[in-house]
């Protein structure tokens, strides 16, 4: 029988991954095995994988292995490769912390959108240093069903369109993408979302992201959310010299994401391990193929 391969289930605001440890980066993972994994029925269920690889060890990282000795090796739900995913690199952090790889504090993980800060808190929390934010020129507009909302074009290191609506209910069930338009703005796709106001500086949203369908958070969309309300809001930290601070309720939890005067964006949230164990090494081959 094939060597099982060890594997750890984590979530951040319930935005849930699979764990493969692979420091040595031995492991094939083509996206039939990763969307075998990330099957809720048939397997072990998680909105993406974090690939847990040594940065050196890693073809599209050897670049970034001296600013950072990990690499997220991100894939979406259905294999497909992402840049970012701002609630895996918190649990991302988390893993490497209950492996004994790091402790309290900062650290720097590398991932295709870029060396990403990371601060382990003592309450538990995770801080991850998310960038600046990108606002592409140009009109942009999502639907659902008959209605249509003028949506704002933000890019995270991946690329969301903001929409805000009266009701979160107008989303509609969210399992497929929702239309989008001009075709030339999201040429890869797009991650959606769809936001309402709960309060000052306050509001609660709703995603369907590019190759896993709605889940129950998206750090980077939160993130992307934060700064089309602040804009919204007429607020610019880069022109008015103060960081803006948004809290966004996700079905999962609550994110809060500060954007700062340099543009720089932090997001502040839980990241749980609830579960480890092996996958059986023969299974996974006759999945992945």
């Amino acid at each position: 029988m094939s060597t099982p391969i060890a594997f750890l289930k984590g979530h951040g605001t319930e935005n849930d991954f699979v764990i493969i440890p692979d420091p040595d980066n031995t492991i094939d993972l083509p996206p039939a095995a990763v969307a075998a994994l990330c099957d809720r029925r048939a397997g072990l269920g998680g909105d993406g994988l974090l690939h847990v690889v040594r940065a050196a060890a890693h073809p599209e990282a050897k670049a970034m292995a001296a600013e950072a000795e990990w690499f997220m090796d991100y894939r979406n739900g259905d294999g497909s490769i992402a840049e970012m995913c701002g609630n895996g690199v918190r649990v991302f952090a988390r893993y490497l912390q209950r492996a004994g790889h790091v402790t309290e504090g900062d650290l720097a993980v590398a991932t295709r959108g870029g060396v990403k800060t990371v601060h382990i808190a003592k309450d538990g929390d995770v801080t991850v240093g998310m960038g600046r934010a990108r606002l592409p020129e140009g009109d942009v507009t999502v639907s659902v069903g008959e209605r249509s909302w003028p949506a704002r074009n933000v890019n995270m290191g991946n690329p969301h369109a903001v929409a805000f609506v009266d009701d979160l209910a107008h989303a509609g069930n969210l399992y497929t993408a929702p239309p989008f338009g001009p075709a030339s703005a999201y040429p890869e796709g797009v991650n959606v979302e769809f936001v309402v106001d709960r309060g000052p500086a306050h509001v609660a949203m709703r995603v369907h992201e590019r190759g896993s369908g709605e889940t129950r958070s998206c750090g980077t969309g939160a993130c992307a959310v934060a700064v089309a309300a602040a804009r919204r809001d007429g607020a610019d930290p880069a022109v008015t010299g103060t960081p803006v601070t948004y809290t966004i309720d996700v079905l999962g939890g609550t994110l809060v994401i500060t954007e700062h005067p340099d543009g720089e964006i932090e997001m502040t949230g839980p990241a749980v391990i609830v579960a480890e164990g092996e996958i059986d090494a023969d299974w996974l081959e006759t999945a992945a193929s």
